[in-house]
């Protein structure tokens, strides 16, 4: 039984803008503005290196609808490598880079088929394997509506099978919901494996045959923490093995730090010294947010003469000139838990919090979101958020009640 190799990737969002980062030496600015490409071109070395028989791109190679020229010029470039050493390459246009958007055109080379907006097939030969790959781009940056029905049932009992699909589960709402289906309707169409795209974290709806979200290829903010990259698949007909590549030129981390017993700063310092340097030693360059953990009353002393920003600045200075970059985009600090009586009064404020949805908090945050200074540095709002604001009210009515 022939068996095929390609590699799976998606949401490239190459030449993304990072919003939210300020503060930032210019040297790891750059590093972190530039590395969707760097991340890119760590998947293009390995196809020329290891001569997969074709990649798939699942849509949101540009970050927005305009293209940046320099996103285009070196993906073109990219592809024209690859034209070299005959590798095909199939892609989709998906939300962020629709074919409706407005941008100075490149020509790609032959080896790059472009799906259009319509559902269409792509055939390849492959060591006389016959291999179907099926798709559409987006033609608009919303579409709403289901798209499986236009595709096919495959019917080729000789031919590979492979669906590529921008979109998300009609119950996953960590993203805009666009192009939705179920998975039962993926399964209904007999295909060999679903490529899929548009959520950016690394999922496997379904094990046989294969349905896979391969995550963005680079974090682009703290949401999306953790390593990125692509899947290396070799898939027969009775048969598929998925390793997963990591492609992060720089890690989006969360770092805890346990302070039980510290009581000068220079402990404290030593501390997050070395957190630091075991999160630079597992993931290189990064961006992280600092948790102090079990804060007591003598460790809170630390800081009552000096600020959390004041903090944030020394440890900056402290990991200044050490190679890879480790930023420390936030700090929080987390008092040791104590038990507590809740009132009815703090009760009652938790329980309405509890009955809002996203809509009443974008609503009772709308001051800050819709502020013009401001509302650049801030990113859309998510569940995860809503979850993370709701643990932080608790935790300062427990202060409050503890203080008081």
């Amino acid at each position: 039984m022939t068996a095929i190799r390609f590699f799976h990737m998606a949401d490239l969002h190459l030449d993304s803008p990072f919003k939210g980062l300020f503060g930032l030496p210019e040297q790891n600015f750059k590093k972190i503005r530039s590395s969707t490409f760097e991340a890119f071109e760590k998947i293009i070395h390995k196809a020329i290196d290891e001569k997969p028989d074709f990649l798939l791109i699942v849509g949101d190679l540009y970050d927005g609808e305009h293209r940046s020229l320099q996103a285009q010029r070196r993906f073109q470039e990219a592809m024209e490598v690859l034209f070299q050493h005959n590798i095909p390459v199939i892609l989709s246009y998906g939300n962020h880079d629709h074919l409706n958007g407005s941008w100075t055109r490149f020509a790609l080379p032959s080896n790059v088929y472009e799906l259009p907006a319509e559902t269409s097939v792509v055939q390849l030969k492959i060591r006389g394997q016959v291999v179907k790959i099926y798709g559409f781009s987006y033609s608009e940056r919303h579409i709403k509506e289901s798209m499986i029905e236009s595709y096919p049932t495959a019917n080729d009992q000789h031919a590979i099978h492979i669906g590529m699909l921008h979109g998300s589960e009609s119950s996953d709402t960590t993203h805009a919901v666009y192009a939705p289906f179920k998975k039962e309707q993926l399964l209904e169409k007999n295909y060999h494996y679903w490529a899929l795209g548009h959520i950016h974290k690394r999922q496997l709806l379904h094990k046989e045959p294969p349905i896979v979200y391969p995550g963005n290829i680079q974090s682009r903010h703290r949401n999306e923490r953790g390593v990125k990259g692509f899947y290396d698949v070799t898939l027969s007909q009775i048969s598929a093995d998925l390793m997963f590549v990591p492609t992060s030129a720089v890690v989006y981390s969360k770092v805890e730090v346990d302070c039980t017993g510290v009581f000068h700063a220079n402990e404290l310092l030593e501390k997050c010294g070395a957190a630091l340097a075991d999160n630079r030693q597992e993931y290189g360059a990064s961006v992280v947010e600092l948790h102090l953990n079990n804060i007591d009353e003598q460790a809170e002393a630390l800081f009552e003469h000096a600020t959390v920003e004041a903090w944030l600045e020394t440890i900056r200075e402290e990991e200044e000139g050490i190679e890879p970059m480790c930023w420390v985009q936030k700090l929080m600090y987390h008092r040791t838990a104590t038990p507590y009586e809740p009132t009815a009064a703090t009760e009652s404020v938790i329980n309405l919090m509890e009955q809002w949805d996203i809509s009443a908090w974008k609503d009772i945050l709308r001051d800050l979101y819709q502020h013009a200074g401001g509302a650049r540095f801030v990113e859309p709002l998510t569940e995860q958020d809503i979850e993370h604001l709701k643990s932080s009210a608790q935790t300062l009515l427990a202060d409050e009640i503890q203080r008081a």
